[in-house]
C-alpha cells in the first residue's frame, strides 16, 4: 500500500497539483522496509508518467483556449511558447523543479515536442532529482 501511495504522490506531484512526493519518499526510506532502488524506481515512474499527462494536456490545450472557463490568456500562452522556443527541449532538464517544472512539461506538449525525446530528457531529470533526495537522506542518516 505504501508503494502505491508513493506512486500516486509522485504522479500527482508531476501534474499541476500541489503535492510533494519527496516527503513520502523520505518517510519510506526512513522506515527501511523497502530498498532505495525500489522506492526511487516507483517514485520516478510515477513522476515521469505524471509529466507525460502534462505533455498530453499540452497537445490538447489549444482546443480549449477560446473557452470562457479556460484559465490562461492567449498572451500568456504565446509568452510561454516564446520561452520554450528560445531555450528548446533542453529546458525539460528543469522539469524536476517545483513551480516551473510542471508548466514546462505542459508547454512541451503545446509545442508538440517529440514524445520520445521528451520522455528521455524528463526521465533523466526526474531520476536525478530522486537520487539527489536519496543521497541527501543517506548523508544525514548514514
Amino acid at each position: 500500500m505504501a508503494l502505491i501511495a508513493l506512486f500516486l504522490s509522485a504522479f500527482g506531484a508531476a501534474t499541476l497539483l500541489p503535492l510533494q512526493s519527496e516527503a513520502v519518499l523520505l518517510g519510506l526510506l526512513a522506515q527501511g522496509q523497502w530498498s532505495a532502488a525500489a522506492l526511487i524506481s516507483v517514485a520516478s515512474v510515477g513522476n515521469i508518467l505524471g509529466s507525460c499527462v502534462n505533455w498530453w494536456l499540452g497537445l490538447k490545450i489549444e482546443h480549449y483556449k477560446n473557452k470562457s472557463w479556460f484559465p490562461v490568456s492567449e498572451v500568456k500562452m504565446l509568452q510561454a511558447q516564446g520561452i520554450y522556443q528560445k531555450y528548446g527541449y533542453w529546458s525539460l532538464l528543469l522539469s524536476w523543479l517545483p513551480i516551473i517544472g510542471d508548466p514546462i512539461t505542459l508547454i512541451a506538449g503545446l509545442m508538440k515536442e517529440n514524445f520520445w525525446r521528451f520522455v528521455l530528457i524528463v526521465t533523466a531529470a526526474k531520476v536525478a532529482r530522486y537520487l539527489v533526495v536519496y543521497l541527501v537522506f543517506i548523508g544525514f542518516f548514514a
